[in-house]
């Protein structure tokens, strides 16, 4: 299992769209913007590889140094399989 955590969406999303833009977006609406796109790309490059499997954006997990925390409520945003 691999486990991805993306420290940046604001600052991409700002660099996407403009800073205005992204001061009136949540924070966590940035963060599912970047992992929806992530997805997407890791999907098509795992595909042109052979590989089979699932992605999946989950809620309430998080990766600090090297201890994963499973906050209170997890659950999983998006899932796809490929």
């Amino acid at each position: 299992m691999i486990v991805l955590k993306i420290t940046n969406a604001s600052e991409v999303v700002a660099s996407k769209i403009g800073k205005l833009l992204e001061s009136l977006t949540p924070d966590a609406l940035d963060q599912s913007m970047v992992e929806d796109v992530l997805i997407q790309k890791l999907i098509e490059h795992l595909r042109q590889e052979g590989l089979k499997g699932e992605v999946a954006a989950v809620q309430g997990l998080d990766l600090q140094e090297k201890e994963l925390i499973l906050r209170d409520r997890c659950n999983v945003r998006t899932q796809q399989s490929f």
